[in-house]
């Protein structure tokens, strides 16, 4: 161990008429680490929400949509076969998609009409795995059925959110009308198309705004009731890496070209990661206040460790020690003070977002945040920038009073002794 070390350490360790300044080191200390553990558990947070939100969206969402201009798609078949051969494609599904009007004898509701495929949508999106009350399979058209897309009872089935069911005032099993904004030409005029059907199932995706204005029924119910005949809205793809969902995407318009175009799960959704990223980005900065405070205690720590030890650094000096050597003592001193506050910081973080994460005692409103509870993950990225920001504005912290010291005359400190 180098004398400047030693020295350093020695100085953190205050004699006890030198209480005062062994108490602003503490707080120098402290400073650090709850500077350290806010910015960790605030960015977890930020990240666990980002991340549970994608996983939401993505869940019930494909990763490529893939649209006709002004137009439906016909050939379903030879369109699937042309996108599934492009690089980067897991699988595909056809899907239906409007806006309609569900009625019950206690309330009506605007939702978003979505006509799935059971068999292929279980490939692509994961509505499965958010059914709390029935299962997708009873979408499915059993044997004896009366009518395309019907039941045996000739009812179609549709599959609802938990907030669409309560403001409905509905449970499984009810039946409700289902309006679609396509007329139909009768005799006395265009009238709107309206069906029956049941509910065959509820699901929960733990966001409000899915939860309470999606609805999901088969692919030919959805023909059936929008006038489409065979036809279908696009295409749903699921890609093998999301994040290279753009330009997969850009690859299908390329193998397709007009008048088809894509859309990809980024760009769908472009304006909110790009307002939690900016919130991210902001929190980082607001909480690094608080290390930045804890840097001015570190800095007046040393003013009056320097200011108390006057003597000894005259005498070091009159030994041969250069000024290189005392603003090393005291960088070290504010280095150690700053390293060991991330260190606890770090520590009081994972601990604190470990039980976040494990008992969910943070609950939020789901119609104001989208989920009920407060998500964590911790990225090693984060942490590392946090440790690294922390220890430089300590280091930063030592420079004007180390150099101070370094200045000190040996005569004129030991003028009186």
């Amino acid at each position: 161990m180098s004398f400047e070390w030693f020295i350093g350490l020695r100085y953190l360790k205050a004699k006890r008429k030198q209480t005062f300044i062994s108490v602003i080191t503490f707080i120098s200390v402290a400073g650090v680490m709850v500077g350290v553990m806010a910015l960790i558990v605030v960015l977890a947070v930020m990240t666990g929400f980002k991340e549970d939100l994608k996983g939401k969206i993505l869940g019930l969402n494909a990763h490529v949509l893939v649209l006709k201009y002004g137009d439906s798609v016909g050939d379903v078949k030879g369109l699937q076969e042309k996108i599934e051969k492009t690089k980067g494609v897991v699988d595909t599904t056809p899907f239906i998609y409007s806006q309609a009007m569900l009625s019950s004898q206690l309330g009506a509701s605007g939702v978003v009409l979505r006509g799935i495929d059971f068999k292929s949508s279980n490939k692509v999106i994961n509505l499965r795995q958010y059914m709390v009350e029935g299962s997708l399979e009873n979408l499915e058209i059993p044997s004896g059925q009366k009518g395309p897309g019907k039941n045996t009872e000739g009812t179609p089935g549709i599959i609802i959110g938990r907030e669409l069911a309560k403001n409905l005032g509905v449970i499984r099993g009810d039946r409700v009308q289902l309006m679609s904004p396509t007329g139909m030409i009768t005799p006395v005029g265009v009238i709107p198309r309206m069906e029956a059907f049941k509910i065959v199932g509820i699901f929960d995706c733990g966001m409000f705004e899915y939860d309470s204005s999606m609805a999901f029924i088969s692919l030919r119910a959805a023909q059936s009731l929008l006038g489409l005949g065979n036809r279908i809205t696009g295409l749903e793809v699921k890609v093998a890496d999301i994040y290279k969902a753009d330009q997969i995407a850009a690859a299908i318009n390329n193998t397709l070209g007009y008048p088809y175009w894509t859309r990809d799960w980024m760009k769908m959704n472009k304006n909110l990661f790009s307002a939690l990223k900016l919130e991210k980005i902001a929190m980082f900065i607001i909480l690094a206040l608080i290390v930045l405070v804890a840097a001015f205690n570190i800095v007046s720590t040393l003013i009056m460790v320097v200011m108390e030890k006057n003597k000894d650094i005259a005498i070091l000096k009159s030994m041969g020690a250069t000024r290189q050597s005392i603003m090393k003592i005291f960088v070290m001193e504010g280095v150690i003070v700053g390293f060991t506050g991330t260190i606890l910081g770090i520590i009081g973080g994972f601990g604190l977002t470990s039980l976040l994460k494990k008992y969910k005692f943070i609950k939020l409103p789901s119609d104001v945040y989208y989920i009920s509870t407060l998500p964590v993950k911790v990225e090693a990225l984060d942490v590392a920038l946090i440790s690294l920001a922390a220890v430089v504005i300590s280091f930063l912290a030592t420079l004007y009073p180390s150099w101070q010291a370094s200045k000190l005359e040996p005569a004129t400190a030991l003028r009186y002794e």
